[in-house]
């Protein structure tokens, strides 16, 4: 875990793309051999890294966004500013809808999410575009 700056208008971009790309390195993925890294910057400034985990039964793998969520919980970070994706495609490899919604649960839809490639930023969106209209934990808690 690295602590980075959010006043920075770039946001450390590099960084946490650079962090979701050292993940990715990390990433068991023996059967279909697609990586993908993650990196998360919580409201603290720190960073928290996750990669994707495959296993022979295949819907009990876990992605790397849900593994970055799991270490910034076990670090006791409870807020997403910022995410990273990074996985080796033609197209952006953009979280998958279980994760978006994963994601929303720690962050504000207006959050950027950063999906890059091995060499650069591919595409910047917010939550929001990836998760319109979502559902969050402040409907269950009366705060809407």
């Amino acid at each position: 875990m690295q602590s980075m700056s959010e006043n920075d208008p770039m946001m450390d971009e590099n960084l946490l793309l650079d962090a979701a790309r050292e993940a990715r390195m990390k990433a068991y993925a023996p059967y279909s051999r697609f990586l993908v890294g993650a990196a998360i910057l919580d409201d603290q400034g720190k960073l928290h890294k996750g990669c994707n985990v495959e296993n022979a039964a295949y819907p009990q793998g876990t992605c790397a966004e849900a593994g970055a969520i799991a270490a910034m919980i076990l670090a006791e970070g409870r807020q997403i500013k910022a995410i990273a994706v990074v996985g080796d495609s033609p197209d952006p490899v953009t979280p998958c809808g279980g994760c978006r919604q994963k994601i929303r649960e720690f962050a504000e839809p207006t959050i950027p999410i950063l999906i890059g490639d091995l060499k650069q930023l591919r595409l910047r969106q917010t939550l929001a575009d990836l998760l319109p209209h979502s559902f969050g934990p402040e409907y269950l808690l009366n705060e809407h």
